[in-house]
């Protein structure tokens, strides 16, 4: 059985690796030839697929629960939802360009810290208070919808 933090941590792995993949990877900037730009660009649009998926999995399933179980779970919600929302614009952005255009280094290099402060808000700020609302029970049924979720998405 899925437990919902364990699904999310997972995917919030998964992006740390790929933001650290990228932050540590050859660019236009420190002379990268045009298949290393390439596949960073490949990277940057996994990164941006991946990121599509859990969001609009997370709106779906976790957000409403945190909005209807949490004290304070609104404002909760309606802060990371913003913070999505920001990043998906820069997301957005980053998908009009090229790792070699002008600009996409430093779009994403906002986005990787970006993302980071996102995760740590989740994992820090609401992921303890959830756990101390849900049951066992509740958070494995969670993690079932969102791993459901996600297998679909993916299909």
């Amino acid at each position: 059985m899925a437990d919902a933090f364990s699904v999310l941590r997972r995917d919030h792995e998964k992006v740390e690796r790929t933001l650290a993949a990228l932050e540590d990877g050859p660019n236009a900037g420190s002379g990268a030839d045009q298949g290393e730009l390439l596949a960073r660009r490949k990277l940057t649009q996994q990164l941006i697929t991946d990121e599509a998926v859990h969001e609009a999995i997370e709106e779906t399933y976790f957000w409403p629960v945190v909005r209807d179980r949490m004290p304070g779970g609104g404002e909760l919600a309606d802060e990371a939802i913003g913070q999505e929302q920001a990043a998906k614009q820069v997301l957005h952005l980053l998908e009009q360009l090229g790792a070699w255009d002008d600009g996409f280094e430093k779009l994403l290099r906002e986005f990787i810290a970006a993302a980071r402060d996102h995760v740590a808000f989740e994992e820090t700020k609401v992921w303890p208070g959830l756990r101390e609302v849900l049951s066992t029970q509740e958070i494995s049924e969670l993690g079932e919808k969102l791993a459901a979720a996600k297998e679909h998405a993916q299909a």
